[in-house]
């Protein structure tokens, strides 16, 4: 049998992951997930460990109103209230779409600007700013912070085999999915188009592609100097320039999650 075997939310978009046994879903995918992001105070472009791979260290913890609890080694907890949806608003764009969201004020874009080490403002995404999932023909098809997709589907297995394959063992939060599922042989998630895991079907949209940041070690934030997992994954998973690891999802209708459901696969 199928069965959801772990659950990820990232508040902030490239900050710390939270673990989680129960999840409710919305139409952004898991409620609070990735509706924050550092921006560059300058030019409204989005930061990430892309660049800053010291994010990996920076917990941002959502809580049930919505708002944001900041810290970091060496520096004290800082709530954030959740913003006015229309007011403050900030200009920002994610891989070309350009967004309008609210600031979360100047207390917050001291504290990150602080820990960061460059100048950045703190952005929320309510319901009604968020953008069309690229390509989507549906007006009801959003997503808020995340690259592309609101939710991102790993099999264990899958991570099993790239382990072996590496060499060592690899951390799942390192690809950031929000749903793992065990059962499955390795890559079985590939052939997916729909699925659904305790009464709520999903579509399958496509792989997900990866990146540099897979290379950075979750525990301690330094880059892997042989840049593994993503120069073995090339060897095997690469296709016209990009390499892929996991499953991008579309939840289709609201609901709650819990680790140790089954999964089945519709088609």
């Amino acid at each position: 049998m199928l069965r959801l075997s772990s659950l990820y939310r990232f508040p902030m978009k490239s900050a710390i992951g939270e673990p989680l046994q129960q999840a409710r879903l919305d139409g952004l995918g898991l409620a609070g997930d990735r509706r924050w992001m550092l921006v560059d105070a300058d030019n409204g472009r989005f930061l990430t460990q892309r660049a800053f791979s010291q994010m990996s260290q920076l917990s941002a913890r959502w809580n049930d109103a919505g708002g944001l609890t900041l810290s970091a080694a060496g520096l004290p907890t800082l709530e954030v209230p959740l913003p006015d949806p229309d007011t403050h608003l900030r200009g920002t764009f994610v891989w070309g779409a350009p967004m309008h969201v609210p600031d979360a004020g100047d207390e917050a874009a001291e504290w990150l600007s602080g820990f960061l080490g460059k100048a950045c403002r703190l952005v929320h995404v309510p319901d009604h700013r968020a953008r069309d999932i690229p390509g989507s023909l549906l007006p009801e098809e959003k997503v808020g912070f995340a690259d592309g997709y609101p939710l991102l589907l790993i099999g264990q297995a899958s991570l099993d085999d790239l382990s072996k394959r590496v060499g060592r063992p690899l951390e799942m939060l390192r690809f950031r999915p929000n749903l793992v599922v065990e059962g499955s042989e390795a890559y079985a998630e590939d052939g997916w188009k729909r699925i659904r895991i305790g009464g709520i079907e999903f579509s399958v949209a496509k792989g997900c592609s990866r990146c540099i940041l897979t290379t950075i070690d979750p525990a301690t934030g330094e880059r892997n100097a042989d840049r593994e997992p993503l120069t073995t994954l090339k060897t095997y998973r690469e296709r016209e320039g990009e390499v892929y690891f996991g499953q991008n999802l579309i939840n289709r209708s609201a609901g709650v999650l819990e680790v140790g459901m089954e999964v089945e696969v519709l088609e």
